[in-house]
Parts: C-alpha cells; sequence; structure tokens
C-alpha cells in the first residue's frame, strides 16, 4: 500500500512539474510573438527576470536586451549596480559570449599553439587588416607568453570579396597554417574553394559583437577590440584569471 501510495505522489509531483514547465513557457509567448518581428532569424536562447521590475533580460547568443512582458518595449543597452559599483550586462555578456565562442569546434580553426599554454585567445581576423596583419607578424611573441592563438575568419569587406575569397583558398589550402602567414604576408595563395566555414564564422562574430578587425576573445570571455601587444596581453590575461 505504502509503495502504491508513493507511486501516486510521485505522479502528482511531475504532474505539477510539467504543469509549472508549461505555465512558465506560455508566460512569455506575447513577448516571443512581439521580438519575433524584429528579430527575426533567432529565438531568444533564454529569457529571464533583469534586476529592475518590469523589464526582462532576454539573451541571442552574446547579444543582451530587455523587454517588457508582452514584448512591446525593447531596451538596448547596460544595467549598471550602482552600489556594487559593477556593469551587470556586461558580466553576463561575458558569460553569454565565452558560451557561444565554446559551441565552435576547433576543427573550425586555424590554431598556433606554443609548447606550455597559459591561457588561449580566439581571434577574428581579417587577411587584408593591417593590424591582423601586424599580430600575426608578432605570432612567436605571443606563443613565447604562452598564448595560444585560435583564428576565426571576419572578411570585413563581405561574402564574395577578395578578402573573403582569400579567406577560403587559405582554409581549403593543404596547409592553412602557412597559407594564412603566407597570405597575411600579402602572398599569393593557390586559388582554392573547398566546404569550409567561412560564412559562418562571420555570422558568428555578429553574434558575439565583433564590429572590426583584429577583435581578441579571452578565454574568460572578455571582448579586446584591436590589436594588443603580446606582452601587454598577457598581463591583462593573468589579471583576468585571478579575478576569476
Amino acid at each position: 500500500m505504502k509503495y502504491f501510495l508513493a507511486a501516486i505522489l510521485l505522479l502528482t509531483q511531475m504532474t505539477l512539474s510539467h504543469a509549472a514547465d508549461a505555465a512558465k513557457a506560455d508566460e512569455y509567448s506575447q513577448m516571443r510573438q512581439n521580438l519575433a518581428k524584429v528579430m527575426t532569424a533567432a529565438k531568444p536562447d533564454s529569457i529571464k527576470p533583469s534586476p529592475i521590475e518590469g523589464l526582462y533580460e532576454v539573451v541571442y547568443g552574446a547579444q543582451i536586451f530587455y523587454a517588457t512582458k508582452d514584448g512591446s518595449y525593447l531596451v538596448q543597452g547596460d544595467i549598471l549596480d550602482v552600489n556594487g559599483q559593477s556593469n551587470i550586462t556586461e558580466q553576463r555578456r561575458t558569460g553569454a559570449r565565452l558560451s557561444t565562442i565554446n559551441k565552435v569546434s576547433e576543427d573550425k580553426m586555424i590554431i598556433f599553439a606554443p609548447k606550455k599554454v597559459r591561457h588561449t585567445i580566439t581571434v577574428f581576423t581579417d587577411i587584408d587588416c593591417g593590424y591582423c596583419r601586424k599580430m600575426h607578424n608578432e605570432i612567436d611573441t605571443y606563443l613565447k607568453e604562452g598564448i595560444r592563438v585560435r583564428y576565426l575568419s571576419m572578411p570585413r569587406a563581405g561574402l564574395d570579396s577578395p578578402s573573403y575569397t582569400k579567406a577560403v583558398a587559405v582554409w581549403c589550402a593543404k596547409d592553412r597554417k602557412d597559407a594564412l602567414t603566407r597570405a597575411k604576408k600579402d602572398e599569393a595563395v593557390e586559388p582554392k574553394t573547398c566546404d569550409n566555414p567561412v560564412k559562418e564564422e562571420m555570422q558568428l562574430a555578429q553574434e558575439v559583437g565583433v564590429s572590426g578587425t583584429p577583435t581578441i576573445i579571452t578565454d574568460t570571455g572578455r571582448l579586446l577590440p584591436g590589436y594588443v601587444p603580446a606582452a601587454h596581453l598577457a598581463q591583462m590575461l593573468e589579471e583576468d584569471s585571478k579575478r576569476n
């Protein structure tokens, strides 16, 4: 008899749990419908109450917005905690950015690694970008600092541009690391096409908030726009790792 009652209790708990989950999903249905009018290409990864009453945090990849419960109004900006002296939105954005980047298989990256890795950075790069070339010309300096560099492509001129064609040719080369190094020295790389992740990586750049090249994503999810010298970058990475 007691086993029968226990089974009934468990079934009741499961039913209530499913009902609660369904109610929670329905709670944001109107918001989802309105958001779909402006965010037609994606569905939110998460929706939850923000620290400000009446506003809800809506996450798309590494992009964070705030919306009213019915989705009629959308706010783009950061929430600052005055008492805690912190940027709540950037903290959430950093975690979302790192999560988005970590979903990318390293098979889709061109990686330069030191013998002893202290930190790993992900760099959105453009073969024809001057500071991207400067950074790669100093790749050995980054490696000496124990920094592992994972490259993702972001040809700023867009699809079917010369920069895009070069990025595809580099990816399709037999030795991608050598081809990338030669391309960044403005040396000719044999034109090739193949199944490649360049377009996908350009979309990823938009998702994580990249607006220029080079853009560095650190191993804590911090976004650093532009070229950072190896020694200074190593110091920043060490300080970030201690804080986290």
